[in-house]
């Protein structure tokens, strides 16, 4: 559909800017440069991917701007490519990340050049896992986003960065390396590692079991599910701002495209089978996950905890396999990539004023900051899900899919709507209202330019889909009506089988 390489170019233009950040000096001008260098290359890697959008056809449930290289001495191929359902994910990263390098503007004042140079390294390994359009080359990327997340918590995190970044790259590498075992079986057994291919091949019923499980010992701890979602608030808390947005907005969400585009459509019979634990697994998360965060005295570990019963939702949407269910799930990462990015945001801006994230320590903050009360108001909203939110309609849409499957699931699941009011509520009248009594707050200011920009665009976004979900919802129905058309034909053939 283009005459050049345009996913090429999205994927690897950070990769570009890193390099050049990387033969700065390192003096005051330099790190000025840095910063700046870092921003543009973000803003114009965005600019080129909404290229993406204007050039897509969503009636098309085909993967499209397919590049194919060989690579690796022919066996495994340089395959990229997006359809509906990766899209999406891949406009989020681009958008995400230059807000990302504005919040990062003044909080990161140490070895600022290897910063964004991270960020930089992130974004391509975020990108090309979308778009890898092979089983190798996507493991390639998923894994190797653990690598410049590991430093960006490890090196400018909080006092236990280290044993936070070590615990999430431990808890994610160790999943990882089952689904290696399972990707080297699945290319034994069809004899390409082509995800196209894959999507059409019957793969036998026992190696589904097992591979489906392999997939989602990864999967889960990326979402992460409970009960291996521990890593989460440690990872949260003990990160950067900046950090903790593309922790929340970009890598949780890779756990569920995995499942997407693997678990549901390669191993059909085994995620009918085993849809039952899935739905098990995402009760128990949403509502034991929202009665800790009602327990939490630090803002980003109540924010983490919520993050893991959002997932919840998701992981119970996709395994609903009904077109309201899968519709849900991805409208639902994408709004969750949103919201939960800007509260994070919101947590770094008076973090950034009064060194702390104990709910304590704040109160009556509306007095002093107007503004930034509105906003965060917005989206404390949005994260319990408020009609007219983007918050509402990914639940909304998982609920009514579950429910016409399984009654009591979705029934469960409503459970932590009503808990996520509850603890989302009380941070708000803690943080926000009330008397303005503690000192420390009397001189606090409210949110300055730089701040206004960084949250203007996630306010507007979140508005926006709440009243009018079309545009993501268009861009991924035709995928997501081939996904669950080819989902009920395996699922026939195998019943048809099991009769003769």
């Amino acid at each position: 559909m283009t005459s050049w390489p345009i996913l090429s170019v999205v994927t690897f233009l950070p990769i570009v800017g890193a390099l050049f950040i990387a033969s700065l000096r390192d003096d005051e001008s330099g790190v000025r440069n840095a910063r700046w260098v870092a921003l543009w290359t973000t803003l114009i890697t965005f600019v080129i991917s909404l290229i993406l959008i204007w050039r897509f056809d969503p009636a098309s449930a085909d993967f499209q701007f397919v590049e194919k290289r060989p690579w690796l001495g022919g066996a495994i191929t340089y395959s990229m490519g997006v359809d509906g359902i990766s899209l999406p994910f891949v406009i989020l990263t681009t958008a995400l990340m230059p807000i990302s390098i504005l919040a990062s503007w003044t909080a990161i004042q140490n070895r600022v050049r290897a910063y964004m140079i991270a960020f930089l390294v992130l974004e391509t390994l975020m990108v090309g896992t979308f778009c890898a359009l092979d089983l190798v080359l996507f493991y390639l990327f998923f894994e190797g986003g653990l690598i410049p997340m590991f430093l960006i918590i490890g090196v400018w995190g909080g006092p236990r960065r280290v044993y936070a970044s070590f615990k999430f790259f431990l808890y994610t590498f160790a999943g990882s390396v089952l689904m290696l075992l399972a990707i080297m079986a699945m290319y034994w057994q069809a004899g390409t590692s082509d995800i196209p291919a894959l999507l059409h091949h019957a793969f036998p019923r026992s190696l589904q079991t097992w591979a489906w499980f392999a997939f989602l010992a990864s999967f889960a701890v990326k979402m992460p599910m409970w009960p291996v979602h521990t890593w989460l608030p440690d990872a949260h808390v003990e990160a950067p701002t900046a950090g903790s947005v593309i922790l929340a907005a970009i890598l949780l969400k890779m756990g569920g495209y995995g499942f997407l585009r693997f678990s549901l459509p390669m191993f059909p019979h085994a995620s009918l089978e085993l849809a039952p634990l899935i739905y098990a697994l995402s009760v128990i998360a949403i509502v034991y996950t929202s009665l800790v965060a009602l327990m939490q005295e630090d803002v980003k570990k109540l924010i983490a905890y919520s993050s893991v019963a959002h997932m919840g939702f998701v992981t119970m949407g996709l395994f609903a396999m009904t077109a309201q269910g899968v519709a849900g799930g991805i409208f639902q990462m994408i709004s969750h990539g949103i919201v939960s990015a800007a509260l994070f945001l919101c947590v770094g801006v008076i973090y950034d004023r009064m060194h702390t994230r104990e709910i304590a320590a704040y109160g009556g903050l509306v007095n002093r900051m107007p503004i930034y009360a509105f906003a965060f108001m917005l989206f404390t909203l949005a994260n319990v899900g408020l009609p007219g939110t983007s918050g509402f309609v990914g639940e909304f849409l998982t609920l009514i899919g579950t429910f016409r499957i399984n009654n009591w699931v979705a029934t469960l699941a409503t459970l932590g709507t009503i808990l996520s009011a509850a603890y989302a509520l009380w941070l708000y009248r803690k943080v926000i209202f009330g008397q303005l009594e503690k000192p420390s707050l009397f001189n606090i200011k409210d949110v300055g330019f730089r701040e206004i920009v960084v949250l203007a665009p996630l306010v507007i976004l979140t508005i926006v889909f709440g009243v009018y979900p079309k545009p993501v919802l268009d861009v991924s129905a035709a995928s997501v009506t081939q996904l669950i058309d080819n989902f009920q034909h395996a699922v026939s053939n195998i019943q048809a089988a099991a009769v003769r």
